[in-house]
């Protein structure tokens, strides 16, 4: 269903209805929450009458998420979270997340983990921006300050978070993996498709490095049919989600895929514009304007894409951690020598 409004809206340009609601908290719903919780976030989630965002990544726990240090205290009925978060898409618009926390600090870090489902519309939610290279705000670090969570919103056991949290990884991976995945939707470039078009009135306005250069077809072609494959890999991965399972190791696949190649579409439509890739009429801004926005949307929409492109292959897991997800469980290859692997989260060495 998702896909197929994706699929009618994508022709007007309009955006995504609540993608991290849909793709990050559903499927943990899904998999692992109660009837009643069911009932009670997936219908306003579905309708977009509560948007969400993911409270994963911490300062110190990035790529090694499970070495989070964000606590999670039973007061009687209710938790009490404090901690620090930190490139949680569109927080500003959202009212609930997913979240994280360490119950439990003398078990291995894996295990003392447990997943919640929190309203970031309480006292103790403190939410600021962070500006990214192109001038624009889209991910914000989140600060918890003794906020409140019902245990009717922890979702699995307690200390079992980091099993519901494969179902939340294993969605965000295959939403931003694109091409009709339910992904977030690329900016400036945004397909070879739109490269060739670009290409194309670059020639019929007499323009160089247009259509009619050999090394801009090939280069442009071939980005495409990388495209086509991708996106045939995103449907297998649909097909088993239609088949009730869960997304699976592979959509790391899409995932490494699609982030590698969306930088070198993204790359492709800034060289098309030539010279005004490079100096365009605006406002300038050295990192400290008062008005910033006003800088971005002066960008022209192919380079804003091409510096944005930048984090894809952080974003929803480095590359190198969906490398080692593929090796491990997709090729069978042996997991990293770890000597704290089992030991107490509490003796862990933290940066």
């Amino acid at each position: 269903m998702a896909v197929a409004v994706e699929q009618l809206t994508a022709r007007y340009h309009l955006p995504r209805l609540n993608p991290l609601g849909l793709n990050l908290a559903a499927p943990a719903l899904f998999a692992h929450g109660t009837h009643e919780q069911r009932l009670r976030f997936l219908p306003p989630i579905v309708r977009a009458e509560e948007l969400w965002c993911q409270l994963f990544s911490e300062p110190g726990a990035g790529s090694d998420l499970a070495s989070l240090s964000t606590r999670a205290v039973r007061d009687g009925d209710d938790w009490i979270i404090n901690g620090q978060k930190i490139w949680a898409t569109w927080a500003d618009q959202a009212s609930f997340a997913v979240l994280l926390a360490r119950t439990d600090l003398d078990r291995p870090k894996h295990q003392g983990i447990t997943y919640f489902l929190i309203d970031l519309r309480q006292p103790g939610v403190e939410i600021r921006p962070l500006r990214h290279l192109g001038g624009e705000t889209e991910f914000f670090q989140v600060f918890l300050d003794g906020a409140r969570v019902p245990d009717r919103q922890r979702v699995g056991d307690e200390g079992d978070g980091w099993k519901v949290a494969q179902a939340t990884l294993s969605g965000e991976r295959q939403m931003v993996s694109g091409a009709s995945s339910g992904g977030v939707d690329r900016v400036g470039g945004g397909s070879a498709r739109h490269l060739i078009r670009l290409a194309r009135q670059r020639s019929a306005d007499g323009l160089p490095g247009g259509w009619e250069d050999v090394r801009v077809r090939d280069r442009l072609v071939r980005l495409y049919c990388e495209e086509r494959v991708r996106a045939w890999t995103n449907q297998r991965v649909r097909a088993r989600v239609a088949q009730g399972r869960a997304p699976g190791p592979e959509s790391s696949i899409g995932k490494v895929h699609a982030a590698e190649l969306n930088q070198r579409v993204q790359e492709a439509a800034a060289d098309l514009l030539g010279a005004a890739g490079v100096a365009w009429s605006g406002t300038a801004w050295s990192g400290t304007a008062d008005d910033p926005d006003e800088y971005a949307a002066s960008m022209p929409a192919e380079v804003r894409g091409m510096l944005r492109s930048r984090a894809n292959t952080i974003e929803g897991g480095t590359s190198e951690v969906n490398r080692n997800v593929l090796a491990e469980r997709v090729l069978g290859l042996p997991k990293e020598p770890d000597p704290w692997r089992g030991k107490p989260w509490r003796e862990l060495p933290r940066s």
